[in-house]
């Protein structure tokens, strides 16, 4: 029999597909439609203390699409910041949706200034609602740079290990650590996370880039009053990336939970996630695109493998690729290796062909 949950830091996920931090968990009403509809979890869009220092514009989304089929999209990228409503609104809400729906997961995302206090004050209060985890935003590529946050504390492991120990000095629930993309080597922030006590990594969040230039007003998009600014790139386009990504992670924190996120359009996109690391796999644009409905595609594709496959739980597929990624220098020497074992397989079959032949002309001699 299939079994599609699973057991992470202590939450039982029915199905390991979560809503990621976005506009898909903007308030309780999508939240808890999300959760009818299926998804074992969701991260709720990312809240701080303050939201009177939040100010989305319009637009704030643009789509990279394909030049001969206009409704295919290849590529989307937000300029879209945190939550910019009242923090106490989402505290009554973030409760509402666990009493409500005792037996989903649900998760908030939290981001702060690098000030000791205020992490300890915004833990305190969310956790206080009866959330299940905590997702502490390290990571957001644009915006509030000048508050120190974001992606801008996340690209320095000093202060990921600092701000991770705060949350964990006063956290009663598990704590996942969201990575920037926007990076050289991604393992060095999510080694700082664990060492300072994260339980789990979340990999990866968008990546930084320009979307396209309007040819007509020669202005960068999306254009707000004729200007804009680099935002953050998702979709199928920025899959692969997050795949190697996430792989890596695994590889570095062998010991924590991952979970992963990037262009996850279709069963086979998640299932790749959890063959690669992954314990659960979220999603954003892919339900923006398609729709929360989408869930019911993926928990059939992810079953339908399962069963092709032989496996009754999703644990057994966590990570069950990792080990076949190696060094260019090792797949040169497996395959020389390879073609040595062949030459003298061919070399032996060669000789005993040959001694067949001998033996053949010997009895048709007598």
């Amino acid at each position: 029999m299939i079994d599609l949950s699973i057991e992470v830091d202590g939450i039982r996920f029915p199905n390991p597909f979560v809503l990621a931090s976005g506009p898909p968990g903007t308030n309780a009403k999508v939240i808890k439609r999300s959760f009818e509809l299926g998804w074992g979890g969701i991260v709720c869009k990312t809240i701080s203390l303050e939201h009177d220092k939040v100010h989305n514009t319009v637009p704030r989304y643009g789509k990279l699409v394909d030049p001969d089929d206009r409704k295919k999209v290849l590529g989307f990228q937000n300029i879209e910041l945190i939550s910019d409503r009242p923090f106490e609104v989402w505290l009554d809400e973030l409760r509402d949706c666990k009493e409500s729906y005792p037996n989903n997961a649900l998760i908030a995302s939290i981001m702060e200034e690098c000030e000791q206090g205020r992490w300890e004050e915004i833990v305190e209060r969310t956790q206080a609602t009866g959330v299940d985890a905590l997702e502490l935003n390290l990571s957001c590529p644009h915006g509030l740079p000048e508050r120190k946050m974001g992606a801008a504390m996340g690209q320095d492991p000093e202060i990921v290990e600092k701000v991770v120990g705060w949350v964990k000095g006063v956290s009663k629930i598990p704590v996942w650590a969201k990575m920037t993309p926007n990076i050289t080597d991604i393992t060095i922030p999510a080694r700082a996370a664990v060492r300072g006590g994260a339980d789990g990594i979340s990999a990866i969040n968008t990546i930084l880039g320009v979307i396209g230039v309007n040819l007509d007003t020669l202005r960068p998009m999306p254009t707000v009053e004729g200007y804009s600014e680099p935002g953050g790139y998702s979709g199928k386009a920025v899959h692969p990336i997050a795949l190697r990504q996430v792989m890596e992670c695994a590889r570095a924190c062998p010991e924590s939970s991952i979970s992963g996120m990037g262009g996850v359009e279709t069963a086979d996109d998640a299932i790749e996630f959890l063959l690669l690391g992954a314990h659960t796999v979220q999603v954003c644009t892919g339900a923006m695109l398609k729709g929360y409905e989408m869930i019911h595609e993926l928990c059939d594709g992810l079953s339908a493998f399962m069963e092709k496959k032989g496996f009754s739980s999703v644990r057994e597929l966590v990570g069950k690729s990792v080990p076949y990624f190696t060094t260019h220098a090792d797949l040169v020497a497996r395959q020389l290796q390879a073609k040595r074992e062949q030459a003298g397989q061919a070399e032996r079959d060669n000789m005993w062909t040959g001694d067949i032949a001998k033996e053949t002309d010997s009895l048709i001699t007598d």
